[in-house]
């Protein structure tokens, strides 16, 4: 009897309580946008009353420290695969990461060796000129500050042979790619599907894009998908006229639009392309002449000018360098030509040759064919050339005014 009393007296308490929240007034949608609304404007009122305190205290005008970004470290294997990519995209798949250090090491320890032999060699020829602890020292010096660096530049003229070398595939690819939409936007016509026309528009005198596009067809007849595998194939170059023609190429293709017509398009807007920078290079070529005129022949006459006069100058002072001129006054003086040695004139001469001789050659390459690296081949032209002038110029110079003195 107790526990059914005790159950019936919480049924009376739980309906009570259920009596008593249905008389509480329900909230309907405007009073709970209106309590809504009075909270943000405490808000507002609570940030205002903060912002006018800051103020008067000064602390408005402190500066606000942002919180530093993290930087995600580089992994060795993320490293690793960077280096991977820019292999293959340099056309030497075959090199791995671990072949290539290997081989740098090999030769920095290769240069040290022949570095510390030839002075062992110096050391036994002039013997008594080097003492044995210069000797010592000297090695050390080569296989520690000498090794660090040997490394740094060896690694340095990889990276530069390589980012050479992309580019040059690069142009490589660019430069048959019209002929190769055409060839395939023919036979897209003809009637074949996409994956074949590709195929069969390969010819041997496309090379680089040749291998390339071998290489998607096969992928694609495995059954990786067409659109993935000219993506990665864009992907190997950085060149935006490549990756924006198979950018249009792959919209097409899941639009179901007309291929043939689009690749021809394309194909067409690249041309007219390349005609409309050979005519902007043609519209600057006066600069270029004058640029190349002042660097091979201008500067190094006048160079080699400056020197012979040098020349006859310490010749006339030489001779009147025992003679002491007197002035009206009384006062004595006399003359000397050892202000400036023809050896640090003729230095000075070739470092400032071949400092103007490259500044130009980047300047010609940029007007002539857009950058630098397409026409990296000015430098060495032009810094030989320069120096052969000079050198001839100063040898005609001296046998026509040699007399003088």
């Amino acid at each position: 009897m107790r526990e059914i009393d005790k159950k019936f007296s919480e049924f009376r308490k739980k309906k009570q309580e259920n009596e008593e929240k249905e008389k509480e007034p329900k909230h309907n949608f405007l009073s709970h946008w209106k309590s809504k609304r009075k909270i943000k404007t405490l808000e507002t009122k609570v940030e205002k009353a903060k912002k006018q305190e800051e103020k008067r205290l000064g602390l408005d005008k402190a500066p606000k420290v942002k919180p530093k970004k993290k930087k995600q470290k580089i992994t060795p294997a993320e490293r690793r695969r960077r280096f991977k990519a820019y292999l293959e995209m340099a056309g030497w798949s075959e090199l791995t990461p671990a072949k290539v250090s290997k081989g740098i090491f090999h030769a920095t320890i290769g240069i040290s060796v022949l570095l510390t032999l030839y002075l062992i060699y110096e050391a036994v020829q002039n013997r008594g000129a080097y003492p044995v602890s210069y000797i010592f020292t000297m090695t050390g010096v080569i296989w520690t500050i000498g090794f660090v660096l040997i490394l740094l530049l060896l690694w340095m003229m990889f990276y530069l042979v390589m980012d050479l070398k992309m580019f040059r595939r690069k142009l490589a690819v660019e430069a048959v790619l019209p002929d190769f939409l055409q060839l395939t936007s023919a036979n897209i016509r003809a009637g074949m599907p996409i994956d074949q026309a590709l195929w069969y528009a390969i010819r041997p005198r496309f090379g680089i894009l040749a291998k390339e596009i071998e290489t998607v067809a096969k992928e694609t007849f495995s059954g990786k998908e067409l659109n993935a595998a000219l993506q990665e194939f864009a992907s190997k170059y950085d060149s935006t006229l490549l990756k924006r023609s198979i950018s249009l190429l792959v919209e097409g293709i899941d639009a179901g639009g007309e291929i043939g017509d689009l690749l021809n398009k394309i194909a067409l807007n690249i041309q007219e392309t390349r005609i409309m920078k050979k005519q902007m290079a043609a519209s600057v070529t006066t600069y270029v002449i004058f640029i190349s005129f002042a660097t091979l022949l201008a500067a190094p006459v006048l160079f080699a000018l400056s020197y012979q006069l040098l020349v006859i100058i310490k010749g006339i002072t030489g001779k009147l360098a025992s003679t002491n001129l007197s002035s009206a006054g009384g006062l004595s003086f006399s003359i000397s030509g050892d202000a400036v040695a023809l050896s640090d004139f003729k230095v000075f001469a070739i470092s400032t040759l071949i400092m103007t001789s490259f500044f130009s050659a980047v300047i010609v390459a940029t007007i002539r064919k857009g950058s630098v690296k397409e026409g990296i081949t000015f430098i060495p032209v032009f810094i030989v050339v320069a120096l052969l002038v000079f050198f001839m110029a100063m040898s005609v110079l001296s046998s026509a005014l040699g007399g003088i003195v």
